[in-house]
């Protein structure tokens, strides 16, 4: 049984159902600040004003004279803006393949040249007021393009010292037909190479709870598998090997991250084709991505020995668990070339996603870090639903978006900004929100003073937990303490008594977060019996759940907990 203490506010109408017309919620950016700037003064927004993204000392803009064709040169133009004094201010530019510097501008570091593109770096003394860095590009290729700008505080790394922006634009391969923005939710493959430099070993996989078959109504995502119409006919197969490229804040830094070729686990899939010459475009089969492998195998059986066309689409949804969607809802695909005349077993090898969707597969694949150590008793995001009843976790993303960093409770979607899925922290806070409302069953803690809020400052007991349970979330997956950004800064967040910089109590997010994760990993062997809990009882605090609802519910809050807490400045 469920226990709701009815001295809270009710709670979120898109999930618990209800008619009556209830505030929107907006949970904020995933660790909106460390510091509150000087007398107040910052206010460079970096995002839509709809977006609880906190107000900056820093800012970027970038911007070209004109949209240049294949062959036709173009300035880029910077403007970093400062309102506060900065003595080392990093500011980072990258281009796409599609562009190439021209001319090396002073005090700008030569620009290095890998598969992402070209990358110059800067480190600016600023005082308040606007710099300007003006470059050379040249269009060398066409198609869709983004040019990305970064400025970050090395010495004091968080959203209030930092500015991203970027240029879209689709080059043209001859004069004016370049265009603004990029089209890349439907795209085809990029090039097939191997693995590269930057290809890791697989993450262990280890599933806390079997994963149902994807046909079941649960719909989450399970083992490889293809679906196809059964004769007696020999099968024709296709094979291989999706992977994405993709550039990792993780093991980066402000000037350059962490270049990564991995494979995409939990995939939709797609077999399409014409069985005949004749014959229109039909669904041949259906599957998913292998879990840890990105390996797939489809197979449909012909009326004859070959078919005619074929081709497999690959989908940013993993059953319908979690998916990523455009501003417009709409899924990202990847398609691969189409092949003629097939029979038999075909591979394709190597087939890598859309470089203009790259970090909606980051993101996906993110996600599926968290699925399989995600902490409930059933075949659903949460213990507090069950089998055939779940709801997904869904992330809006597009390039050069504004529209983050934060979840909503209305409409229960994730948004992140153009470089949030660099950092997969990010996507995981973010998650952890979604996650906290599906144990909640809809309610939400009635949160104050957490517009905006710092990681390492107090605010209020309620805002200390729901963004010190998200911290956690996120720490528990990647098994660490140190945040990272989508711009490439981090900062350790590990804290005890004698930690400096860090604000004591339950009132502040970093000491809530490294909290948690102790208590979860020292006491409880996991975060599933806790999980299990808070589905079945709601807190609007720290202490409430470890001074009221622990005990009820057979979890520890003896000394051993109590002095992982103490550790963290938290004494009840």
């Amino acid at each position: 049984m469920s226990q709701i203490r009815v001295t809270r506010p009710a709670a979120l109408t898109a999930l618990a159902g209800v008619g009556a017309c209830l505030a929107i919620v907006v949970v904020p950016s995933a660790f909106a600040g460390t510091t509150t700037p000087a007398g107040g003064t910052c206010t460079i927004r970096p995002a839509e004003k709809s977006s609880e993204a906190p107000l900056s000392c820093l800012g970027v803009t970038a911007s070209l004279d004109h949209l240049p064709a294949v062959g036709e040169q173009a300035t880029l133009t910077v403007d970093v803006q400062a309102q506060a004094d900065v003595k080392h201010a990093g500011l980072s530019v990258q281009l796409p393949p599609a562009l190439r510097m021209t001319g090396q501008e002073s005090g700008l570091a030569a620009p290095t040249t890998d598969t992402f593109g070209q990358r110059t770096s800067r480190t600016l003394a600023l005082t308040p007021g606007t710099h300007t860095v003006k470059l050379k590009v040249k269009a060398v290729a066409a198609g869709p393009a983004q040019i990305q700008a970064d400025i970050s505080d090395i010495d004091r790394p968080d959203p209030r010292r930092a500015g991203h922006d970027s240029v879209e634009l689709t080059v043209g391969t001859s004069k004016g037909s370049s265009d603004k923005g990029v089209s890349v939710t439907k795209a085809g493959a990029a090039p097939v190479h191997g693995p590269g430099a930057g290809a890791r070993k697989a993450r262990p996989v280890t599933p806390k709870v079997p994963a149902p078959a994807r046909a079941s109504a649960a719909s989450a995502p399970a083992s490889p598998r293809a679906t196809a119409a059964a004769t007696s006919n020999a099968q024709v197969c296709v094979s291989g090997t999706f992977r994405n490229r993709f550039q990792s804040a993780e093991g980066g830094s402000w000037n350059g991250k962490a270049n990564r070729d991995e494979p995409v686990s939990n995939v939709n899939i797609t077999l399409w084709g014409k069985p005949t010459a004749n014959s229109g475009t039909q669904k041949l089969a259906t599957g998913m991505t292998g879990n840890g492998d990105g390996k797939f195998n489809l197979c449909y059986t012909p009326s004859a020995s070959v078919i005619s066309q074929a081709w497999v689409e690959f989908q940013t949804q993993a059953g319908r668990m979690w998916s990523v969607v455009d501003g417009s809802g709409r899924l990202y695909s990847t398609a691969t070339y189409s092949l003629n005349n097939i029979s038999g077993n075909t591979s394709l090898g190597n087939v890598y996603a859309n470089d203009g969707q790259s970090r909606a597969w980051h993101a996906l694949d993110t996600l599926n870090k968290l699925w399989w150590n995600r902490g409930s008793t059933t075949n659903c995001w949460a213990s507090s639903q069950q089998d055939g009843h779940c709801t997904p976790i869904t992330v809006q993303w597009y390039p050069g978006s504004t529209d983050g960093t934060y979840w909503t409770t209305n409409e229960d979607k994730i948004h992140l900004a153009d470089n949030d899925p660099d950092s997969e922290h990010t996507t995981v806070h973010e998650a952890g929100h979604a996650l906290m409302g599906k144990l909640y069953k809809g309610w939400w803690p009635n949160v104050s003073n957490c517009s905006p809020h710092y990681v390492n400052r107090t605010s209020s007991t309620s805002c200390g937990w729901t963004e010190g349970f998200a911290n956690a979330v996120a720490f528990h997956t990647f098994n660490d303490t140190t945040y990272y950004w989508g711009n490439g800064s981090s900062m350790n967040l590990a804290n005890d008594r004698s930690t400096n910089g860090i604000d004591a109590g339950d009132a502040c997010e970093a000491r809530v977060a490294t909290a948690l994760v102790d208590v979860w990993s020292q006491v409880d062997g996991g975060w599933t019996k806790s999980n299990t809990m808070m589905s079945r009882t709601w807190q609007s605090s720290f202490r409430e759940y470890f001074v009221n609802d622990r005990p009820d519910y057979g979890l520890d809050s003896g000394s051993t907990a109590r002095n992982i807490l103490y550790n963290h400045t938290i004494q009840y």
